[in-house]
């Protein structure tokens, strides 16, 4: 009895438009893209996934109160030294970070999840630097 090990070559480039997606669901279509889940050999401890270009990360949608109640935290290190951002000020100040946020947190921890974290490439407005890979367009329903 042979077991099937599954090919680990092929990488795809996909990019996603982001204007007008809620970030929600944005994110999870992006996570298990990143991850391999759409694969039918998927393996859980292999890095299967596509490489992922958010496109207009700044035309994000965010429902319901979360622009003003989202609150993001982080700490300098220092004493009294945490700063806290809603996701109205993020969006405005680095839209990237917004929505690598939400995808890193639906990512496994450790080191494979940290490996996944460069398939990820997103950008504010229209342009990217990633033509010559060729990507597909993905479509969010």
């Amino acid at each position: 009895m042979k077991t099937y090990i599954p090919k680990n070559d092929e990488q795809n480039w996909v990019v996603v438009d982001a204007t007008n997606v809620p970030l929600g669901r944005l994110a999870t279509l992006i996570a298990s893209r990143i991850r391999g889940k759409h694969r039918p050999d998927f393996t859980p401890n292999m890095i299967q996934g596509d490489f992922v270009v958010v496109l207009n990360a700044a035309q994000v949608a965010l429902t319901g109160n979360k622009l003003d109640g989202k609150v993001y935290t982080r700490y300098t290190g220092y004493q009294g030294g945490l700063k806290t951002e809603t996701a109205r000020e993020a969006l405005k100040k680095h839209p990237e970070r917004v929505i690598e946020h939400a995808v890193f947190g639906m990512l496994p921890k450790g080191r494979q999840g940290r490996a996944m974290h460069s398939r990820l490439k997103v950008y504010a407005g229209e342009a990217h630097p990633h033509a010559a890979q060729k990507p597909q367009t993905l479509e969010v329903k």
